[in-house]
């Protein structure tokens, strides 16, 4: 099955018992045993697995052409599963992207994660950087995150691949901004995919869901498995079903969202009260190259660079009447946000910066509402 027919129809069959199409809402906690002690399908008590989460896993694993997936109570409940799961044989020190998700920043700043690994950063654009850092010492893991955020960043993921095979490195990229349908890192030799099913996987900003898909059977995966069964940071039955429901219009969403997003990129670009717009679509990205390469299509994500400080950025951002100004991204509606003052001292963020989730309203409304409020600084 290709991308489209997967997203409808993998991890779910039509209901024998009712004949019911969609996929039922399975909410008990727990099973009945039979007689013989036994579990009918498996199912025991719902921490441990439950016919929803079954649904979705399989769901995601075909859809990343992986071997297993596991879910979370939310993204950052899987990256931290994700750390944790490093084995204790393997080196502690991790490399990670120096423009990340704030939330994993936040984790190391504000957790004993932070303090129990050696976590070092890098520019990831810069390979001769990321091969220093990491013959440097010794090294488990290499955490990508590409397009990154919130300066859109894009990673040479076969080439960072190449250099943790030769370290003995596990790798894992966040691929929550790409999505399984526009980038296959596991195809590309990475060993763990991340999402936060929040963003464009659910898609309509109505659950709290994270997941992680293994390309093989390792002690990582292992443990990554009964992390989830042991600590209880388990999906709820009803965002497993609205993440299914969400996904099998994935690939329509996404087509609007690209489209979108290359659109509204290339009218900024034009602007003369924009200093600068991130975004792998436009020729003039850095890494378009690379971006073209690897991903079948650029994403709903850009950030842009209004010219002045963060006075004038705080303007557009207040001005917007379209566009919404909340956290979050990868939903049917358009966000806007500064995101230095919400990052304060930990960002690494422009103070001009805003980043932009391009939804999928009509792309003339996005683009004058831009347009009237950039007009307003």
């Amino acid at each position: 099955m290709r991308f489209e027919t997967k997203a409808v129809h993998a991890g779910r069959q039509v209901d024998p018992v009712t004949g019911a199409v969609t996929t039922p809402i399975h909410l008990s906690t727990t099973y009945e045993r039979a007689e013989d002690g036994s579990y009918t399908d498996g199912f025991m008590y719902s921490r441990g697995d439950n016919p929803n989460r079954r649904s979705l896993e399989a769901c995601l694993t075909e859809l990343e052409n992986g071997y297993d997936c596991v879910t979370y109570a939310s993204g950052m409940a899987a990256i931290a599963s994700l750390i944790e799961a490093l084995p204790p044989e393997k080196s502690q020190r991790i490399v990670m992207a120096d423009d990340m998700y704030f939330g994993v920043r936040t984790l190391l700043a504000e957790t004993d994660i932070g303090r129990r690994y050696d976590i070092v950063t890098v520019d990831m654009t810069d390979l001769d950087a990321v091969r220093e850092t990491v013959e440097n010492a010794d090294t488990g893991l290499i955490w990508m995150e590409t397009p990154s955020n919130p300066q859109i960043k894009i990673t040479d993921i076969e080439a960072v691949v190449e250099i943790a095979a030769e370290a003995g490195a596990y790798t894992v990229i966040d691929n929550t901004a790409a999505t399984p349908m526009l980038q296959n890192p596991l195809a590309l030799g990475v060993d763990f995919s991340l999402h936060s099913v929040t963003k464009y996987i659910g898609g309509h900003s109505d659950l709290l869901l994270g997941a992680v898909v293994a390309k093989d059977d390792t002690q990582m995966l292992n443990n990554l498995r009964n992390w989830q069964h042991a600590k209880g940071a388990v999906p709820s039955s009803f965002d497993c079903w609205l993440a299914l429901r969400g996904v099998q219009s994935l690939s329509a969403r996404m087509r609007v969202h690209c489209a979108n997003a290359k659109e509204i990129a290339e009218f900024l670009k034009q602007h003369d009260k924009v200093e600068a717009v991130h975004y792998p679509g436009l020729p003039g990205h850095p890494a378009h190259d690379i971006a073209k390469r690897q991903m079948s299509d650029f994403g709903g994500l850009l950030s842009f660079q209004v010219k002045g400080g963060e006075k004038e950025a705080l303007k557009v951002a207040n001005t917007v009447e379209i566009l919404t100004q909340a956290t979050s991204l990868g939903g049917t509606h358009s966000y806007i946000e500064h995101r230095a003052s919400v990052e304060k001292e930990l960002t690494r963020a422009p103070e001009n910066l805003l980043r932009v989730s391009v939804g999928i309203e009509n792309v003339d409304d996005l683009k004058e509402d831009l347009d009237q409020a950039l007009a307003s600084i």
